[in-house]
């Protein structure tokens, strides 16, 4: 198969026009604020609510972005595919159906049932394919040429980056409480990414940190080496950010643009998704509060207002034992 072929970096104006291209699409979610939640973290806290969005998590923004823009471009594609263990998978079926574009989603043998249930909901069809995140994605490469399909990659390309970076544009519209820094988890480093893209496009000099499960810190890793760097088996409760290594384009930004890659617990990331159920709420999924994990944790320097993302609310209960 031949190699993939190189693509730029995006830039601020892309995530400008990304957003406009997006906004018809998704939600305009909220920020949310909780005193107890600031409390507990000693600072103000805007916590914007991309559990809210449409799929359960800022996935739709990325997918959406590259669906609407292959149907900018010319007639609509035979069909897409992508690699995912369950939030991009959710957000590409449902972005591709809006379109009337066939999905086909490559999943992990161990995806969890509500987001495998999910991408059945939106239309796709599913391949399971065992073995690391990198394998999942070859296999997505390969149905690609085979079937003539257009591969939406999780992160490592310009279109989703672009796209994952404008809720932060959305934030800064709805606030301006003098926000000192911006913290999101990462992956594969689209979110990351695209957030810094996005605050300088909104002309903001916050501090932007990325926050990795400690199983699953590639990107540390990577920034401490100064080149990519893969681990073999992540591992971590939040099952959404379980990367291998980050993406070619993504880590470049990241090493540009982000001022820090922290990392936390699994008993940190449970801790602040309980605070963030029982003070505001709201229902998010382990990674969903892995950003929140590192103020709460007081790993984020400054003692200012920050934005918080919460990434996505898509938790599979059967996996968590309440107490009676």
């Amino acid at each position: 198969m031949p190699a993939p072929p190189q693509l730029d970096a995006p830039s601020p104006k892309d995530v400008l026009a990304a957003a406009e291209r997006v906004r018809p699409f998704v939600h305009h979610t909220p920020l949310l604020t909780s005193r107890a939640i600031d409390g507990a973290c000693g600072r103000s806290v805007l916590m914007k609510a991309e559990h809210l969005q449409k799929v359960g998590a800022y996935k739709a923004r990325g997918a959406t972005n590259q669906v609407r823009t292959l149907l900018e471009n010319g007639p609509a594609p035979p069909g897409v595919v992508a690699a995912s263990s369950g939030n991009h998978g959710q957000a590409v079926a449902w972005a591709a159906g809006l379109g009337e574009i066939p999905a086909t989603i490559v999943v992990p043998d161990w995806i969890a049932p509500p987001k495998r249930a999910a991408i059945e909901r939106y239309g796709a069809r599913i391949v399971v394919q065992a073995g690391s995140h990198d394998v999942r994605n070859r296999a997505a490469a390969e149905i690609a040429a085979a079937e003539g399909l257009v591969d939406i990659p999780p992160y490592d390309h310009p279109v989703t980056i672009a796209g994952q970076g404008t809720w932060v544009l959305e934030a800064f519209e709805d606030t301006d409480a003098g926000v000192e820094t911006i913290v999101v988890p990462i992956g594969g480093g689209g979110l990351a990414s695209g957030t810094a893209l996005g605050a300088a496009a909104a002309g903001s000099r916050a501090s932007v940190y990325g926050v990795e499960p400690a199983g699953a810190d590639d990107t540390r890793r990577s920034m401490e080496a100064g080149h990519r760097v893969s681990i073999e088996h992540p591992d971590s409760v939040a099952d959404a950010l379980l990367a291998n290594q980050p993406g070619t384009i993504t880590f470049g930004i990241m090493r540009e643009r982000l001022a820090g890659v922290l990392t936390v617990s699994d008993d940190e990331i449970l801790a602040a998704m309980r605070l963030v159920w029982e003070r505001a709420k709201q229902v998010v999924e382990p990674a969903g509060a892995t950003a929140l994990a590192a103020v709460l944790a007081g790993r984020v320097p400054g003692s200012g207002p920050v934005f918080v993302m919460l990434s996505g609310g898509n938790v599979d209960l059967d996996r968590f034992r309440f107490s009676q």
